[in-house]
């Protein structure tokens, strides 16, 4: 089996929407293609598929395009980057709501840090993750998977590639002490 994540543009969807996209989105590709999860950010519909190996990709997006227009689609395939770029990577992802896409690029840095460096990380893989949660409808697992970032982030208060830590330790708690989820920028 083939895994790729196919971002669909969303003009209209909201996360209330999930379970009625991926009835749809089950309907037009299954028992060929398996459409593990779906996931609503403001700007995607992001849709984690599987394909049987052979069986073309442009038919799986083809298909999907009746939901909505294609705006992307990546093979996931395990990358090895360099810090440096893993990380740029990463913001960039997190930054365009690509929010499974940028805990995964994370999660291959975490795993050779330490320390500090690691509760960074750490932190800000648990924002993406909470982010996850919160396009899938979950608010109260997003908001318990803030505290747990935060609790991480608030140790740290630093710069750490670029990345204002201290900023994103202040929007989360904005969002706890609300319980309103606003998702942000890094």
């Amino acid at each position: 089996m083939q895994r790729y994540m196919v971002h669909l543009q969303n003009n209209s969807h909201t996360p209330k929407d999930v379970a009625s996209l991926l009835y749809r989105a089950r309907e037009l590709v299954e028992p060929e293609v398996i459409v593990r999860d779906v996931r609503v950010s403001k700007k995607y519909i992001e849709l984690d598929t599987s394909l049987p190996d052979g069986v073309d990709v442009g038919g799986l997006v083809s298909r999907l395009a009746a939901i909505s227009p294609m705006a992307s689609y990546e093979h996931i395939v395990e990358r090895h980057m360099d810090k440096d770029k893993a990380i740029e990577h990463a913001v960039k992802l997190f930054d365009d709501e690509k929010y499974w896409g940028a805990h995964e690029a994370l999660e291959s840095v975490w795993k050779g840090a330490d320390g500090n460096e690691k509760s960074i990380l750490n932190g800000i893989i648990l924002v993406a993750a909470a982010f996850v949660h919160d396009e899938k409808d979950e608010p109260e697992i997003c908001l318990s998977i803030l505290e747990r970032a935060s609790k991480k982030l608030k140790k740290t208060g630093r710069m750490y590639y670029g990345i204002d830590v201290d900023r994103i330790a202040d929007l989360i708690s904005k969002i706890i002490n609300s319980g309103r989820i606003e998702r942000f920028t890094i």
